[in-house]
């Protein structure tokens, strides 16, 4: 019962849930993840993390996934990140993004989970919001 309880809240949660072993391919995509990002669980499962990652931050994003795996942990413990991400018909979007890292009873790193949720819409209205700003102050100060 337990185990059910713990895969329904991961299957049916509000928020993006991937993982993806050391060697970055996907083992587990929920709902929320096919929602945000295009791709359905079939597709995505299987798949490098790549699928989501627009290809101008993959070598940044694949250098601090490996220095993680070989600290056990990410810097970002506790965080949560804006980033762009890309979905399944190429669309560009922003989502924010809780990293860790998973270890076997042994203590040694198994993979890497996050959670994301799309932002684009409030990081879009934050930018525009932001712009006027600059012009009013520009406008003030002229």
């Amino acid at each position: 019962m337990e185990s059910e309880l713990h895969a329904a809240l991961l299957d049916q949660g509000p928020d993006a849930v991937i993982f993806a072993g050391t060697d970055g391919i996907i083992t587990y995509w929920n709902e929320a993840a096919e929602r945000i990002f295009g791709h359905t669980v079939t597709a995505a499962m299987g798949q490098n993390l790549d699928i989501i990652i627009p290809e101008q931050y993959r070598a940044a994003h694949w250098t601090g996934f490996d220095r993680a795996l070989a600290a056990g942990d990410t810097k970002y413990r506790g965080q949560s990140l804006a980033t762009r991400s890309v979905r399944a018909d190429g669309e560009q979007i922003y989502v924010e993004l809780s990293f860790g890292i998973i270890k076997d009873a042994a203590g040694a790193a198994i993979g890497a989970i996050a959670t994301a949720r799309d932002i684009t819409e409030r990081f879009n209205a934050d930018r525009e919001m932001r712009r006027k700003l600059r012009e009013f102050e520009k406008a003030a100060a002229g």
